[in-house]
């Protein structure tokens, strides 16, 4: 963990929920993972990840809860090494997502996850049950971090997030795009994300000696690593982002703006799990996601932006990664 990493304080609320009517205890908590008190009631205020993560470990150890007593039920410390150890022996993403929501199922009672696929597209809703509002937020994202980032983790790779919707309401973070992509929404009808359904046929790469060295560091580095904002993916991301598509670098270039050797430059992308070509697809169509939710521009205009020489090309990428035309989904966004 880059000691330069940051998480929002949010992120940290989540965690200390369970403890918001035992102020004294609460500081004590905060002063032995390193975070200033002060900053509580500032969810866009930053802590250094490595406090994030020893926080994490104090909490389950004061709550004896590996979901922060989120949940009526709970999950006792040691469930999510067992259930992870269920994963690895899965053949695919797709039945360990399944084996994954069962065995969460068994601890959690206030929360169920869903996978629903629909064609190319997988949707995962999450349904709440709890009675305090609060902790109905705080566990809907804790739930689906949790699970998105155990897909990546055993599948060797990032899973790109190309809708979240939650039913709650709160601030913009910092560290959302990077986790739950660009096309974000809050006070939504329900709990959900979407992602591409062909992640659930890739392999389980994972096994019981990589298990264990994850466990070293799991679940924290699970929230903490897929937030990195500074992580090469991140910053190549952005770059893209922040540059017309008929001027994005290559590959040679960026390495070179990022001071490395290509061949560094993609030996760091693959332990981030990630390749240059995956993230101009991301980029390209995240940004037509979003480009159709605004409405300015037409079709063919959209598709001359995401780098596509014809509407016609435009519209099977686009059915290939929704199952649906342009048109269409832009009239349900």
């Amino acid at each position: 963990m880059d000691e330069k990493d940051s998480v929002a304080l949010y992120f940290a609320q989540i965690m200390l929920h369970a403890l918001g009517a035992q102020p004294q205890r609460l500081r004590a908590v905060l002063a032995q993972a390193g975070i200033d008190p002060a900053l509580l009631g500032q969810p866009q205020a930053r802590v250094p990840a490595s406090a994030f993560a020893a926080l994490w470990l104090i909490q389950i150890d004061e709550l004896q809860d590996e979901f922060f007593r989120l949940d009526r039920h709970g999950m006792p410390p040691g469930a999510f090494a067992l259930i992870c150890r269920a994963l690895i022996q899965e053949p695919n993403l797709g039945k360990a997502l399944g084996q994954c929501l069962g065995n969460f199922g068994l601890f959690l009672h206030d929360f169920r996850g869903q996978l629903s696929v629909r064609g190319p597209r997988a949707v995962l809703r999450v349904h709440s049950d709890s009675a305090d509002p609060a902790a109905r937020g705080y566990g809907d994202e804790t739930f689906l971090v949790l699970m998105i980032s155990l897909l990546c983790w055993l599948g060797g790779r990032r899973i790109s997030i190309d809708r979240a919707a939650f039913a709650h309401q709160r601030v913009s973070l910092r560290d959302d795009p990077l986790l739950w992509g660009t096309h974000l929404s809050f006070g939504a009808p329900c709990t959900e994300i979407e992602f591409s359904s062909h992640y659930l046929a890739l392999p389980v790469v994972q096994d019981l000696a990589s298990l264990k060295v994850f466990l070293r560091s799991a679940p924290q580095w699970l929230v903490v690593r897929f937030r990195n904002q500074q992580s090469l993916v991140a910053r190549v991301q952005q770059r893209l982002r922040g540059t017309a598509y008929g001027q994005w670098p290559t590959l040679p270039a960026l390495a070179a703006e990022q001071q490395m050797s290509p061949s560094t430059f993609r030996r760091t992308l693959a332990r981030e799990h990630g390749s240059f070509q995956q993230i101009k697809d991301e980029v390209r169509r995240s940004l037509a996601f979003e480009l159709l939710r605004q409405g300015t521009l037409s079709v063919s205009e959209i598709a001359e932006q995401t780098g596509f020489q014809e509407p016609s090309a435009f519209h099977r990428a686009f059915r290939k990664w929704t199952g649906q035309t342009p048109g269409r989904y832009r009239a349900g966004a």
